[in-house]
């Protein structure tokens, strides 16, 4: 496991990941228009499922962490507590999250080989999360406890919803937009430990720098804007079409 400090040297490797992963996107569905779908269901069940219990086991590992900070600290500390890229449990948990949003990219040859609808939300989503993360983990900015906590406890939802569709169990609409709110819900509080962060920066009491506070709160305000929209389009706007249809 390579410690947050000597995280450096891969920080250029996102670009080219990412880069990847775009071409693979643009390439995989012009390949993808001239033939069949492949169906992938029981890849995809076993690909989600085994996204779930990692998100889930990140989410039980980061989140007593979190809690216990919270409870005997105080929200300041919780906030600008840099322990948490290298306490003994934490610091593998903020490292595996770092390294999996590689494989997470995975999502997308699903939708492709699939030829299921991309939406920009997605692979937008998924390559600045790539290149936010691996570009913070060197310098262990403040937040950063927050930011992946949130993000390994949405997930953990996420990816057992996905893994029980792919399974063929039928899922109340209901569940998926609980999970779409609770993907609006992470974006807000991103923001605002965002304007925490700089607001005790200012103080010395936070570790961290602008460029950085400015990147993360542009990446959440896009990821905020962008999922309302996706959950006005997807829920509120068919249940008012449906009425009318009545």
């Amino acid at each position: 496991m390579m410690a947050a400090g000597d995280w450096g040297s891969h920080r250029k490797k996102s670009f080219l990941v990412s880069a990847l992963y775009a071409a693979f996107i643009f390439g995989g569905r012009h390949v993808m228009n001239k033939r069949a779908k492949f169906e992938l269901r029981k890849p995809l069940v076993l690909w989600s499922l085994s996204l779930a219990v990692f998100s889930i086991f990140g989410a039980l590992r980061t989140g007593a962490y979190m809690l216990y900070i919270l409870m005997t600290k105080g929200l300041k500390y919780s906030v600008c507590d840099q322990g948490f890229y290298n306490g003994p449990v934490s610091k593998f948990w903020a490292y595996a999250f770092v390294l999996s949003k590689a494989p997470e990219l995975g999502d997308t040859i699903f939708i492709i080989l699939r030829k299921q609808k991309l939406i920009f939300l997605h692979w937008y989503h998924h390559i600045t999360v790539l290149l936010y993360s691996w570009y913070s983990y060197k310098d262990m900015v403040a937040g950063g406890g927050w930011f992946m906590t949130m993000n390994y406890g949405v997930h953990s939802v996420m990816y057992s919803y996905y893994a029980l569709r792919a399974a063929g169990f039928r899922v109340s609409r209901k569940f998926a937009m609980f999970i779409t709110l609770s993907q609006i819900t992470q974006m807000l509080v991103g923001c605002v430990v965002n304007y925490l962060v700089f607001h005790w920066m200012q103080q010395d009491q936070c570790y961290s720098h602008f460029p950085n506070i400015f990147w993360s709160s542009l990446m959440y305000l896009s990821y905020l804007v962008l999922f309302c929209h996706f959950f006005f389009e997807a829920y509120i706007g068919k249940m008012r079409k449906t009425t009318k249809a009545d």
